[in-house]
């Protein structure tokens, strides 16, 4: 069946129908990992986008779900150039196709996704829309020009307080959309979890008596979650360790007076070199953020930049000279991508154990 992208400028891509026969509409991104569609598709921080992906041969080796990061597929659709049902990896447990069919999405191949993503390079992220339905090109700007982004982290977080067993230091977990494989590095490291949901209130944290506090990832404008704000400047001075990752890291950023910024396409895949200034070493890293952190606004006299991006320069991580908090933008738990910075939850570990 035939399908179109139909971009926010104009532009149309004509494909081939994949997965749930219907129309969707998102914010167009790119990713360019090379392996890793299954977790990139289940990780929380995509709700509310669609997904190009760069590397042209996606659905090879199958679906194997003890690695979704998630219950569900949270990107609204996905873009690929060739979508591959004749898998052939021993731990495969379904076809790409099947996994797109259960959960409902909408999605598009045969699309030159080189294309797509030099016009996202030079254009900047932009709304787009997926159709393998018969509608007509003004009902789709129709539905283009009235989709409106929402508070995508409420949409993401648990509902409920979560209690994961553990005979290591108590960790309070912050849910903004939190992948599972951060929970199981804590898990990994003997933790006992208490994941919370996103807006619970400072006082509610602390009756666990935590021993450190971890603000996670998640999708959206950090600047969307200013009612939480408080709670964050009362974790962030509360003296217990916090480690903040991807959203976590903007958000403690604002919560200690920095400012953040939409950036014009963003970070989205397995291959992103960051310089470790503290260890004065390099690493190649998992991303995926919109958002980053103006470094000309954090307060030079309380905090450090510890890490920065090698291709652009931007703020990849900060601590705080006197306060155990540290954050980074990237994501130490990989899944998909380098696990080469996994270590920062054993420093999380040890200022658990430091404090």
């Amino acid at each position: 069946m035939n399908s179109i992208l139909y971009l926010e400028d104009g532009t149309v891509f004509m494909g081939e129908a994949i997965g749930k026969v219907g129309i969707t509409v998102g914010e167009l991104v790119f990713n360019t990992s090379m392996t890793g569609y299954q977790e990139i598709l289940t990780d929380p921080s995509y709700s509310g986008q669609v997904i190009n992906m760069c590397y042209p041969y996606i659905g090879n080796y199958g679906i194997d779900h003890k690695v979704n990061q998630s219950d569900k597929i949270q990107a609204k659709g996905i873009v690929v150039k060739n979508r591959y049902n004749n898998t052939s990896h021993y731990l495969s447990e379904d076809s790409f196709e099947n996994f797109l069919l259960r959960n409902d999405i909408v999605g598009i191949s045969g699309v030159d996704t080189r294309s797509v993503t030099k016009k996202i390079r030079s254009h900047g992220t932009m709304k787009c829309v997926i159709c393998s339905e018969n509608e007509s090109i003004y009902e789709i700007k129709e539905l283009l020009n009235s989709y409106k982004y929402t508070n995508l982290v409420e949409e993401v977080s648990t509902k409920t307080v979560k209690h994961i067993k553990g005979s290591g230091p108590k960790v309070a977990v912050l849910d903004f959309g939190a992948k599972r494989n951060i929970i199981r590095n804590l898990m990994n490291r003997n933790c006992d979890i208490t994941i919370f949901p996103y807006d619970t209130k400072y006082d509610n944290i602390m009756d666990i008596n935590p021993d450190g506090i971890l603000l996670g990832n998640g999708p959206g404008n950090p600047k969307d979650l200013e009612k939480i704000m408080p709670d964050i400047k009362k974790i962030i001075t509360s003296r217990i360790p916090v480690f903040g990752i991807c959203l976590g890291h903007q958000l403690i950023s604002l919560a200690f007076g920095g400012d953040t910024y939409k950036m014009k396409f963003g970070h989205r895949g397995g291959n992103h070199g960051v310089y470790d200034r503290d260890m004065d070493k390099a690493f190649i890293t998992s991303q995926n953020h919109g958002y980053a952190v103006k470094e000309n606004s954090l307060n030079k006299k309380d905090i450090v930049v510890t890490h920065i991006n090698l291709n652009d320069n931007t703020v990849e991580g900060i601590r705080h000279k006197s306060l155990p908090v540290f954050t980074v933008q990237f994501h130490p738990e990989g899944c998909p991508g380098p696990t080469d910075t996994a270590y920062l939850f054993d420093k999380f570990l040890k200022f658990m154990t430091l404090v």
